[in-house]
């Protein structure tokens, strides 16, 4: 069986999208087909001897295509010999690609996953990101609206293929009680809109408070569960205790990963109304928020931002609406908590679309196939 070396500074135990999209590949690999390089960070020994595969760590918090690494990188590759590479984010580790065809490996895979479009709209990045994609023989894609953005700056210099994140529909699930968490911040059977996100300007935690007082003025009882934290997370409640919604409106803060489908669970309604900020540079990938919301059985309301509309199926999953306008947000969410039934039915048809699409299963194939020289 042909090995892969994985060269990846995003791994656990170290949490985040990336980490979770690259160790959910790995789960599903043969073990003994993997080699893991990565970066080093606390708990990281416990964790990689649970591991069916072995994992070499720089001693660094940030795994650089320094010297240093190539080395250990080329002697992994010599060690097990290795005949393909997967850079878990091609930016900038993908740099590496050549070194490691120098010494044997044929086939090299590096992933992409929303920021590189700012980095191809900069001059000066966009330029790596051409060097990159020239030693690789596929770059993967998120979302159709980032592969917009990388293309024509990489003009053809590599194989483009897209391989999203995918969903862990055992764990998000329409079967997770979300009971417990609605006794902790004390929601009763008050109806619930939930957004679980980190708090910052793009994902739009702040139009939903202004867009607040209009969904009380048709639900009275109902409440807003913000899930997360982040460095907005002082003023969202500055905002919330100025607009007079503190008996409505609860701000959690962090939650445990292992915590997140019973907050999804908790609320009828999920919505993100993510909105692209400084001039394109910040934007939504995907969002894979409303696939985990819709995987639970949950409507969704997203903003237009990048990638997130390819995350619902407009009128059939949830909305997609204007992120910047409050009373837009206020007129989906009311719309949904008017009529229970057809949320429901949303949430269902959701599910169904997750199964069928955004599975891990699914995914795992398609990067197996990505594999193969």
């Amino acid at each position: 069986m042909s090995r892969t070396l994985v060269v990846t500074n995003d791994f656990p135990p170290r949490q985040g999208g990336i980490q979770t999209f690259v160790a959910a590949l790995l789960e599903r690999r043969p073990p003994e087909s993997l080699v893991v390089l990565a970066s080093d960070s606390p708990g990281s020994a416990e964790h990689d001897a649970a591991l069916p595969y072995p994992v070499v760590r720089r001693p660094t918090g940030m795994l650089l295509p320094t010297r240093g690494t190539a080395r250990t990188a080329v002697e992994l590759v010599e060690r097990y010999g290795c005949d393909t590479a997967f850079f878990g984010a091609a930016a900038p580790l993908g740099l590496l690609a050549p070194t490691l065809r120098s010494v044997g490996v044929r086939h090299l895979v590096g992933a992409t996953h929303g920021h590189e479009t700012g980095w191809v709209a900069l001059p000066g990045s966009r330029q790596v990101m051409q060097r990159i994609a020239s030693g690789l023989d596929v770059l993967t894609y998120i979302s159709e609206y980032t592969r917009d953005r990388l293309a024509p700056a990489l003009d053809g210099r590599t194989r483009l293929a897209q391989l999203s994140p995918g969903v862990d529909v055992d764990r998000f699930t329409p079967a997770v009680d979300g009971a417990v968490v609605r006794r902790r911040w004390g929601l009763g059977t008050a109806p619930v809109v939930v957004c679980v996100s980190r708090l910052v300007a793009r994902k739009g935690q702040d139009v939903l408070v202004a867009a607040w007082p209009r969904v009380l003025a048709r639900h009275p009882g109902a409440r807003l569960l913000l899930v997360g934290g982040g460095p907005d997370e002082r003023e969202l409640r500055r905002a919330v205790a100025a607009a007079g919604l503190a008996h409505s409106v609860v701000l959690t803060g962090p939650v445990e990963p292992d915590e997140l489908p019973a907050h999804y669970a908790a609320g009828d309604v999920f919505a993100m109304p993510c909105r692209t900020r400084r001039g394109g540079l910040d934007v939504e990938g995907l969002g894979m928020v409303f696939l985990e919301a819709a995987a639970t059985g949950r409507p969704v309301v997203a903003g237009t931002s990048g990638g997130a509309p390819e995350a619902v199926q407009e009128g059939v999953s949830g909305h997609v609406v204007d992120p910047r306008s409050p009373e837009a947000v206020a007129e989906a969410l009311s719309g949904l908590l008017d009529d229970p039934a057809r949320a429901r039915a949303m949430g269902a048809a959701g599910r169904s679309w997750v199964e069928q699409r955004w599975s891990w299963t699914t995914i795992a194939a398609t990067f197996a196939e990505l594999l193969e020289p």
